[in-house]
C-alpha cells in the first residue's frame, strides 16, 4: 500500500487498481483503440454524459449520451467505420485525469470521482473540454471493469462540439 501524501493514510489496493484502470481507459481513448476500450466494460455498463450537471436519474432526463453496451458498440462502429462525419476527420486527443476521491466502496465496487481535461485537435482547431468524472469500477473474475462512467462537462448546458471522439 502507498501512503496518501495529503492524509498519511494507506490507500486501499482496490482504489489503486481502479485508478490504474481509469488511466488505462484514458490512454485507450486517446489512441482511439475503441474495441479495447469496450472490453474494459461490464456487460451492463453505462456510459453517460448528462446535460444537467446535477441529475442522478439519467433515464428520466435528457442526456447528450446514455449508452448501454448495445448503444456503446453502435457508437464505436460509427467512429471506426469510416462512413460517418465523426470518423472521417477524427480528432487527435490528449486527456489528463486526476484529483481522485473515493465516493463509495462496497464489497465488489469502488466509485471514484475525478477531474478530466481533454484537449482535442481537429481540422486545424484545438478545443479544450473540462469535466467532472464519476467511475464505478466492479471487481470481476477477469479483473476490474467499468460499470458506470458519468462525464459531467463543465459547459454541458451550452453548445458542446465534441464529435469525433469519446469522452
Amino acid at each position: 500500500m502507498l501512503a496518501d501524501l495529503v492524509t498519511g493514510r494507506s490507500i486501499d489496493g482496490r482504489v489503486l487498481e481502479a485508478i490504474e484502470l481509469i488511466w488505462h481507459e484514458a490512454a485507450l481513448l486517446d489512441a482511439k483503440d475503441y474495441r479495447a476500450w469496450d472490453a474494459l466494460w461490464t456487460e451492463d455498463g453505462r456510459y453517460v454524459i448528462p446535460i444537467d450537471p446535477a441529475i442522478e436519474d439519467f433515464d428520466a432526463h435528457l442526456n447528450m449520451v446514455n449508452d448501454d453496451s448495445r448503444m456503446r458498440r453502435m457508437r464505436i462502429e460509427r467512429l471506426t467505420s469510416g462512413y460517418s462525419m465523426s470518423a472521417l476527420a477524427a480528432a487527435r486527443t490528449v486527456r489528463t485525469v486526476s484529483r481522485f476521491t473515493v465516493e463509495d466502496r462496497t464489497e465488489d465496487t469502488v466509485t471514484l470521482r475525478s477531474a478530466q481535461i481533454l484537449v482535442g485537435f481537429r481540422r486545424d482547431t484545438q478545443q479544450t473540454l473540462a469535466a467532472e468524472l464519476t467511475h464505478r469500477i466492479r471487481s470481476t473474475a477477469d479483473g476490474p471493469r467499468l460499470e458506470l462512467k458519468v462525464i459531467r462537462l463543465v459547459n454541458s448546458e451550452s453548445a458542446v462540439n465534441a464529435s469525433g471522439y469519446l469522452l
